[in-house]
């Protein structure tokens, strides 16, 4: 599909096909205008997790090239030749084998090159396989959250997504605005396991002055404070209580009929377990949904845990169309907004094939791209 009309309108960028984190970035791309282009080996399905419809695939197009044929990495270096970025997971090397590295490509000196991997492009591991729970292992992150018997894995968002395609995301950007300046493109290798431990820079730094226990269910934010956890209700749902700062935890216990003077104070560890034993006999009088009706809305910072398929339906959720019917399926709509250029979902998948001629003649059209204009002798590219 042809840019769209969102900030990053007129942004030319080629994905080369991945799992997780390499489409969800090229998604946020998509989302913001951007002219996404995905390139595919012949056979492979456009869909890499099988899906009849993968959400991740939305606003861009598929170019089927073979990597392994003199004429396919012709084709695709000359589509990147005409790009402002591209996006690619390999394997440390695979690319630069495959004569699409980043110093393959000295005509297009304002290129953006961006890596996504789970251990970086160097390092012991940067050629040892994995998948998110391994890469957030090495943070920290995973023994922090859990149970006290073992750590649980967070679902795939805080590597793949949180600390890997935000991260490239924004690492593509701040690389792409030094380009549009300069005329200098540059290599963003975004790890994994590099984002997740910038992630945990505030428990990490909790952590150093005696803040946070290195244990889990023992912290302010980890489910062992009374005020900070879930509880479950008559139904059998859950609801999520944040009151963290001492007028939300007064109003959360008056609106609970719990006398502040009966329970340990706020910050007493010793007394968490007591108090949190207290709430848990009162939650579990009524339902998700009474409490929700009772308390939502208010400052004693309680909310109703829903599904993912309840989710879409919740008032608020409705109210800034947080969610969004796009070809048949219920999904997130783009994120974050903008007031002057919002994003939008393009025509998006089932991604739509092109031909290599289709796509040389839509970037021929435009001339030179966003962020190669205005430079006539721009640096090279380290």
């Amino acid at each position: 599909m042809a840019a769209g009309k969102g900030p990053l309108a007129g942004l030319r960028v080629v994905e080369f096909a991945g799992l997780g984190p390499t489409p969800f970035a090229a998604m946020l791309f998509a989302d913001m205008g951007a002219d996404v282009v995905r390139i595919l080996r012949p056979g492979n399905p456009a869909h890499v997790l099988g899906l009849a419809y993968d959400v991740l695939d939305r606003g861009r197009d598929v170019l089927e090239l073979d990597l392994k044929t003199p004429e396919g990495t012709a084709a695709a270096r000359d589509l990147v030749g005409r790009a402002d970025a591209l996006i690619e997971g390999m394997r440390p090397g695979v690319m630069e084998r495959l004569g699409l590295g980043p110093a393959d490509f000295p005509a297009n000196p304002a290129l953006v090159y961006g890596r996504m991997t789970g251990w970086g492009q160097s390092g012991p591991l940067a050629q040892a396989a994995g998948h998110d729970i391994t890469y957030i292992a090495l943070s920290g992150a995973l023994h922090a959250i859990g149970l006290p018997e073992a750590p649980v894995p967070p679902l795939n968002l805080l590597g793949d997504f949180g600390g890997g395609a935000l991260y490239l995301a924004f690492g593509m950007l701040a690389a792409l605005h030094h380009a549009r300046a300069t005329g200098q493109g540059q290599v963003v290798d975004a790890a994994i396991s590099d984002g997740v431990a910038h992630l945990m820079a505030m428990i990490s730094g909790m952590a150093g002055q005696g803040a946070w226990a290195d244990a889990r269910s023992a912290n302010l934010l980890d489910g062992a404070a009374p005020f900070y956890t879930t509880y479950r209700c008559a139904c059998g749902g859950h609801v999520a209580v944040g009151a963290i700062e001492p007028k939300f935890w007064a109003e959360l216990l008056a609106r609970l009929g719990i006398d502040p003077a009966s329970l340990p104070a706020q910050m007493d560890r010793s007394g968490w377990r007591e108090a949190r034993s207290r709430l848990a006999s009162v939650f579990a009088t009524r339902s998700r949904d009474a409490w929700a009706r009772e308390l939502e809305g208010t400052d004693a910072c309680v909310a109703p845990v829903l599904s993912i398929a309840e989710a879409p339906l919740h008032p608020h959720n409705l109210a800034r169309a947080t969610y969004t019917e796009h070809e048949g399926l219920t999904q997130p709509a783009p994120a974050p907004r903008l007031s002057a250029t919002p994003g939008a979902i393009g025509r998006g998948s089932p991604l739509r094939r092109v031909s290599l001629a289709e796509m040389r003649a839509r970037w021929q059209l435009n001339g030179t791209s966003c962020c190669r204009q205005n430079h006539a002798s721009p640096a090279d590219r380290p």
